[in-house]
This record gives structure tokens, C-alpha cells and sequence, in this order.
């Protein structure tokens, strides 16, 4: 978790934490959001499974809702 929160606070000095907050509270955020298993997904990051979350993700990217997401915000890190 202390990556993460590291990334977090990264994210906020940047100023770009608010455009991905509006990017995950999106049509595309909130339907991927209910894609995923909250506990499936808080296990794999307690225990650092990073084999767990890689198939997390590819699963999320591989609908056009993830796709969509991702270049949003790759398009948002880029600026």
C-alpha cells in the first residue's frame, strides 16, 4: 500500500489527481468499477500479487470501456 499512496501523492502535487478522479467517476469508470471484485482485488494488493493484478487489468482492458479509460488517461499523464 505504501506504493500506492506514494502514487497518490505524487498524482496530487501534480494536479492531474482531479481529472482522473472525474475520469474513474465516468460511464466507463463506474462500469468498470463494477467489473471488479473489491476483495479479489484489495487481497492482491495486501499481498503484493502482482501476477493477480496483471490479470485484473487485462481483463479490464480488454472491454472498449478499459480501452477508452486507459488512452484518457494516458492522454491525462502525457500533458
Amino acid at each position: 500500500m505504501k506504493d500506492l499512496d506514494s502514487v497518490a501523492r505524487a498524482l496530487a502535487q501534480s494536479g492531474r489527481r482531479g481529472e482522473l478522479e472525474a475520469l474513474a467517476s465516468s460511464a466507463e469508470g463506474r462500469a468498470l468499477e463494477g467489473m471488479v471484485d473489491g476483495e479479489a482485488l484489495e487481497r492482491a494488493v495486501s499481498r503484493g500479487d502482482a501476477a493477480a493484478l496483471k490479470e485484473m487489468l487485462a481483463s479490464l482492458l480488454a472491454t472498449p470501456e478499459g480501452r477508452r479509460l486507459a488512452q484518457d488517461v494516458g492522454r491525462i499523464m502525457e500533458n
